[in-house]
């Protein structure tokens, strides 16, 4: 991972817009910059100089992971505030760009009472920008995530039994990730048999798979910190014709919503060419959120593609897209994939198979 070269596209940025320095205080954001893993650090960036700072239960892990990296260690009772304070003075800055998503109310009140002579100055979203174009390091990493997640979820739906509840069944599939050598699922495995389907977040209860004639599953792994997203929908014993007519139109949706990708389009767009397959099936108010979201370090990054959201397509986003139709007291499709734009339009980064009687299961 080219952490250095990440570094100074972030100060490039920085300078565009006539900021010194920036606390990097998002963990992702951090991890991006830094390669760091744990669960406590901030960065401060300027042109000449990065300081990770961190406590004393890293200070072995830093050495590990953030080799050549110039560090500050706080020691009790020294404060967060305090230690970044003393680094931004030794550093002269008169001004300080902050995460105002990322730093809470205390903290930035805190701060600006330590450092009267320095101003802050709220952003947002700096390093996330940077963070959507993927680079080749990055993509390996998501396309490893994919092939652990798929080969999980083929080994469980092989070994199907109806006496599992969702909620076994969702724990089994993490371990399976888990076994796979993942650093485990990217978020809780979502596993919703019949009508229970029909919640977009519903959450495994402890029902048997065998009472239930669909099950729709969410899952992800995560491999070196970086995410991938899937959805399928398991018919049990037999496809029955109002499944088959629902699958089709999110299918149809999905398909649309591929051939809309391309760089330098909005990402109301794509979700708007998937949305009218399902509004001309008349089932508009069915499909209840958006089509979906950009994946890396974190399982929800930018893009959002969702009705009102503009910012146009890159080459090099890797994004989910996952229509979904949902139909209280029945159940619930939906379908997710995972999408690399590309310079001309886009490739399927996930290979499972999208059609419904792939996943037929019968007992």
């Amino acid at each position: 991972m080219d952490y250095e070269g990440r570094r100074e596209r972030l100060v490039a940025r920085l300078r565009r817009e006539g900021l010194a320095g920036m606390l990097v205080t998002n963990l992702a954001n951090v991890r991006y910059l830094t390669g760091f893993t744990g669960s406590e650090a901030s960065l401060l960036v300027t042109a000449d100089r990065s300081v990770l700072m961190s406590d004393g239960r890293y200070e072995g892990q830093i050495r590990q992971e953030c080799s050549g990296l110039e560090v500050a260690i706080r020691r009790p009772p020294m404060t967060w505030v305090q230690l970044v304070a003393r680094q931004v003075r030794r550093m002269g800055l008169i001004q300080l760009a902050v995460e105002r998503e990322h730093v809470t109310l205390e903290k930035y009140e805190l701060l600006r009472e330590a450092l009267p002579a320095c101003t802050l100055v709220a952003t947002q979203g700096r390093v996330e920008a940077l963070r959507q174009i993927k680079d080749r390091d990055e993509l390996a990493q998501i396309r490893q995530a994919i092939s652990v997640a798929e080969s999980a979820f083929v080994s469980h739906w092989a070994a199907w039994e109806p006496e599992v509840s969702e909620r076994e069944w969702a724990d089994d599939l993490e371990r399976q990730v888990r076994r796979l050598g993942a650093d485990g699922c990217s978020f809780p495995p979502i596993v919703a048999g019949g009508a229970h389907a029909a919640l977009p977040h519903a959450r495994p209860r402890p029902v048997m798979l065998g009472e239930s004639d669909l099950v729709l599953v969410d899952w992800g792994a995560r491999w070196n910190g970086y995410c991938s997203d899937l959805t399928r929908v398991v018919p049990v014993n037999r496809i029955s014709p109002k499944f088959e007519k629902l699958y089709d139109v999110v299918l149809r949706a999905q398909q649309a919503a591929f051939e809309a990708i391309r760089p330098g389009v909005p990402v109301d767009e794509v979700d708007r060419a998937a949305r009218q397959v399902i509004e001309q099936a008349r089932l508009g108010r069915r499909f209840p959120h958006g089509l979906g979201h950009g994946i890396g370090l974190e399982i929800h990054e930018s893009p959002r593609l969702a009705p009102g959201q503009h910012q146009r397509l890159k080459a090099g986003m890797v994004i989910t897209v996952e229509p979904g139709v949902y139909i209280p007291g029945w159940g619930g499709i939906r379908l997710e994939d995972d999408v690399l734009v590309t310079r001309s339009g886009c490739r399927l980064l996930t290979t499972l198979p999208r059609e419904a009687h792939a996943w037929l299961v019968s007992f």
